[in-house]
């Protein structure tokens, strides 16, 4: 199976293990991923106008690219996955963005949300399949607790992103049990982190955080495991007892390899 991959800004600088540890594990696991070419910064935060498409552009072309290769188009960060996922929608379902974004770039052929957007885990589950992950484990993680952390960007919007429940996800779950570890659910696994919050509001940022922290704490989680950057960093600035990592980590260490050295 080969991917269109678009990797984002911040796997580039300090998020590189959620990225790294995903190639190398795809590579392993019979899973092409051919970075988009001149892909942009996506921006970050879903734009909210319909009337200004400019911050809309740089998703457009990226899904543009996957189209013309007749592929879908892969993602792993959980903003990235939010933004790009509903930029596609509006290209499909919103006629004025459609006609906006087509006029500006310029597309003889018109853009209209063809490219199917997918996250690194749903390409575990629906094409790996978590069955056929569980045989590729040489090393079992064995009586680890270890919980997810879903957050609210993969899963919300629940019409316009389609990952799973949002009140009652399973599919991380299921990727840490094909793993052979102890998934533990706990009742903060879905709640924001407090995101951008913690640049301007930094106290309401930790007390959400904190929650998380604690709920994982009375579950006697041992680590908690996630796919956004943002989370990853919240969590971890309340985290003294929780090892916080990416997903990829988890999967890397499962399948006994190491990410190559810059």
């Amino acid at each position: 199976m080969k991917y269109s991959y678009y990797p984002g800004c911040t796997l580039k600088t300090k998020a590189k293990d959620l990225e790294n540890y995903a190639l190398e594990a795809a590579k392993k696991l019979g899973i092409s991923m051919e970075e988009v070419e001149n892909w942009q910064c996506c921006g970050g935060v879903y734009p909210q106008s319909d009337g200004e498409v400019a911050h809309k552009l740089s998703s457009v072309r990226s899904l543009i690219s996957a189209r013309e290769k007749g592929e879908k188009l892969l993602t792993l960060c959980s903003a990235c996955h939010n933004v790009i996922k509903r930029v596609n929608n509006d290209m499909k379902t919103k006629a004025n963005v459609r006609k906006k974004a087509n006029l500006y770039l310029e597309i003889e052929n018109e853009y209209s949300g063809e490219t199917d957007v997918v996250h690194y885990l749903e390409m575990l589950k629906n094409d790996v399949t978590f069955e056929g992950l569980k045989e590729k484990v040489t090393n079992p993680l064995n009586g680890r607790k270890i919980g997810a952390y879903y957050g609210c960007l993969l899963l919300r919007p629940q019409k316009e992103m389609g990952f799973d429940n949002p009140e009652n996800p399973k599919i991380i779950e299921d990727f840490i049990e094909a793993l052979g570890a102890k998934a533990i659910k706990y009742p903060y696994r879905t709640e924001c982190c407090g995101g951008y919050l913690s640049v301007n509001n930094k106290e309401l940022a930790e007390n959400m955080s904190e929650k998380i922290i604690r709920s994982a704490e009375l579950n006697e989680i041992e680590e908690i495991i996630t796919a956004c950057p943002l989370c990853k960093y919240n969590l971890e600035e309340k985290s003294s007892k929780i090892k916080v990592t990416y997903f990829t980590e988890l999967l890397a260490e499962a399948l006994e390899i190491k990410a190559e050295e810059e």
